[in-house]
């Protein structure tokens, strides 16, 4: 919880300062790079020179939870790799946010049914901002999964920040 979250009236002050920092906090995204399976090799493209995720200012992945914002797991979580992924998102400064990329971090994917040690979704284990569907997700799907997650990051208010 930050210093000040209800605290203050919406107000041109406050209206002011939200649109300096939503536009600071969305302009540079920065992604960890946390691959699990073969989306990641979508992901990696993304961040190539072909796609260049870099104009949306989320180019420059973080090899540490404690330098990034944004999560993006990218492929089957396993119940092995599920605390690992609690770890690394407890260890993200506020505010974080977190998009799941392709169908086996939304629900499992092809394992959901023979799978007994894969998660049915990482929505289970931590909070998910945006889904980006797909098997695996292209990389224009990925890209338009940071533009939804920017456009999340533009609305937030630090007045009144949602509990969660």
């Amino acid at each position: 919880m930050s210093l000040l979250a209800n605290r203050f009236e919406p107000n041109v002050l406050t209206h002011s300062l939200d649109w300096l920092v939503n536009w600071a906090r969305k302009s540079s995204p920065w992604p960890m790079t946390f691959g699990l399976a073969c989306c990641a090799i979508e992901m990696m493209a993304t961040g190539a020179s072909r796609f260049d995720l870099d104009r949306l200012g989320a180019g420059v992945f973080r090899p540490s939870p404690r330098q990034s914002d944004v999560m993006i797991v990218a492929g089957t979580v396993t119940e092995k790799m599920a605390p690992r992924i609690k770890t690394l998102y407890d260890q993200m400064p506020d505010p974080k946010w977190v998009i799941a990329m392709g169908a086996c971090a939304i629900s499992g994917g092809p394992f959901y049914y023979d799978g007994y040690h894969v998660v049915k979704g990482v929505d289970l284990v931590i909070p998910v901002d945006v889904y980006v569907p797909g098997c695996p997700p292209t990389p224009e799907a990925l890209i338009y999964g940071v533009l939804t997650l920017q456009a999340q990051i533009e609305k937030s208010t630090l007045a009144k920040r949602p509990e969660g």
